[in-house]
């Protein structure tokens, strides 16, 4: 599969196991500063990142504000 723009420049061709493995900062737009941040909150990768339940809120709410236009 290919991540594109989702991904930064240096992880575009691996597997999305490694891309879930790999720090917040593979994802486009994220640096290693990110990081540290989200480190302070617990959340060391993209998987960590993808699964945190505020992460799964936010995308919910989203999601439904979607269908309130």
């Amino acid at each position: 599969m290919k991540f594109g723009k989702l991904v930064d420049k240096a992880w575009e061709d691996k597997s999305a196991a490694e891309i879930l493995d790999a720090p917040p900062s593979a994802l486009e737009g994220l640096t290693e500063k990110h990081d540290e941040i989200l480190a302070g909150l617990g959340i060391k990768t993209v998987g960590q990142l993808g699964n945190w339940k505020y992460a799964k809120r936010a995308a919910a709410l989203a999601a439904l504000a979607d269908t309130d236009k």
